[in-house]
């Protein structure tokens, strides 16, 4: 039981003490450190002792593809936070290669009576996804909120990012630190999230730059979501002559960074590289990452408020609620190279 109450400290960020006080019902601590420490048991997967369980509300889904991104355990811990100040009780499902499916977990979640699921980066992204998977959940009555990747097809609420604001963010403050190759290392085109950042990529770097759509094609590598994902992608930018780089995500530009110390090259006095989402600890990477900032704790709340609004039978707007995101400057982008690496400054020439 000891390191049960240390995890759920920890996770609380209260005391031993603390935690012991909340799972036996004893008085003398606020509801709102109550609320944390519940929400904190219900995040690590430990059942709530039977006395605690009746005062919830009902189940909420929260699916995630991963947990490996910290993205995603910080969107999880924000919502099942929210959720649980409510009364509800989150409950967190996430897909793990070669173990359960988004479809699985749904009906896993709707065979418990979830009142409602909330799905962050889920299939509804992947524009070559069916969506009738979301419309038959619909039909089953179960209300549901999607946080990034927006379709039409979906009659449901959508919560997202501005994803071609910020990598225009990204890359006006590259220009203007004179770096005029500029490189973008994004994920799959398939997803709606990608096609957003390129198309923010195009349009920034015609008005900034003033390269052709074409121009700017030429200096986007597709990946995966991953630090080895952003180390291929990156090297092959490096290899086309890129000074910076653009990552669709800080695991993404964690690989970037690996890419050039691997090809000798120092961040940011040769490579700049920016990263995507802020997540948790990566203002401590060496160097620390400049990044722009998806607005987690604004974007969580609004789904756990949609969410809601749909369960309590007053349906929210079926559209897309979208967060302008932050650039955060940090150590890792700096001024172009004096005398620089590139022979010209044009993609593609």
């Amino acid at each position: 039981m000891t390191a049960r109450l240390a995890d759920i400290a920890a996770q609380a960020g209260v005391s031993e003490a603390t935690v012991s006080r909340v799972l036996n019902g004893k008085p003398g601590v606020s509801a709102g450190t109550r609320e944390s420490v519940l929400a904190a048991l219900d995040l690590l997967g430990y059942e709530r002792p039977v006395r605690l369980r009746q005062r919830s509300a009902g189940l909420v889904g929260l699916i995630t593809p991963e947990l490996e991104n910290p993205i995603f355990p910080a969107f999880a811990q924000i919502i099942g936070q929210a959720l649980t100040r409510q009364g509800y009780t989150p409950v967190l499902a996430t897909q793990t290669p070669g173990g359960s499916t988004e479809d699985e977990l749904v009906e896993m979640l709707v065979e418990r009576g979830v009142a409602g699921i909330i799905f962050a980066s889920g299939l509804h992204a992947d524009s070559t996804a069916d969506t009738g998977r979301y419309a038959r959940l619909r039909g089953q009555g179960v209300p549901f909120v999607l946080i990034n990747g927006f379709s039409e097809k979906i009659d449901a609420p959508f919560v997202s990012p501005d994803d071609r604001s910020a990598v225009r963010l990204a890359v006006t403050h590259l220009a203007a630190l004179g770096h005029r190759r500029i490189g973008l290392a994004v994920g799959q085109k398939r997803f709606v999230p990608v096609q957003r950042k390129i198309e923010g990529f195009v349009a920034s770097t015609g008005d900034v730059l003033g390269w052709s759509p074409q121009e700017a094609q030429a200096l986007i590598q597709q990946s995966l979501f991953t630090l080895e994902g952003g180390q291929a992608a990156a090297g092959a930018l490096i290899a086309s002559g890129c000074t910076a780089i653009v990552c669709a995500s800080d695991m993404m530009a964690l690989g970037a960074i690996r890419a050039a110390r691997a090809l000798g090259l120092s961040v940011p006095s040769d490579v700049s590289v920016v990263g995507f989402d802020d997540s948790p600890l990566i203002a401590f990477t060496d160097p620390p990452l400049t990044t722009i900032r998806q607005p987690v704790a604004a974007m969580s709340q609004a789904a756990v408020n949609a969410l809601l609004e749909e369960i309590g039978g007053t349906p929210a707007p079926h559209s897309e609620f979208v967060f302008l995101p932050e650039l955060v400057v940090r150590g890792s982008t700096a001024a172009v190279p004096a005398g620089g690496r590139v022979l010209t400054d044009r993609p593609g020439s």
